[in-house]
């Protein structure tokens, strides 16, 4: 399912239009983005929660050259499942 499909499905899922979809799921995402940019998490009850994972810098080899390199420290968006999309992914 693209963003196209996903609108299209939430519009006809809420009896709402498609445009209205759209700026429901553009204001979710930039929700998200914001919180996870400040620092903070968003956690959705039985969907899961999205946080910031800090990854530590750290040596690694480039594959062409053979050559050792610092791979830099990081931040990377994580999202981990809420039992209740666990369970309905399982069922």
């Amino acid at each position: 399912m693209n963003k196209t499909d996903l609108i299209a499905a939430v519009a006809q899922g809420a009896g709402i239009s498609k445009k209205d979809a759209e700026r429901a799921i553009k204001a979710f995402t930039n929700v998200v983005t914001e919180e996870l940019k400040n620092g903070g998490e968003v956690q959705l009850v039985g969907f899961g929660t999205f946080t910031v994972s800090e990854r530590a810098s750290r040596d690694g080899i480039n594959p062409q050259t053979k050559e050792s390199i610092v791979i830099p420290a990081s931040k990377a968006p994580k999202f981990k499942a809420g039992k209740a999309l666990k369970d309905a992914v399982n069922a």
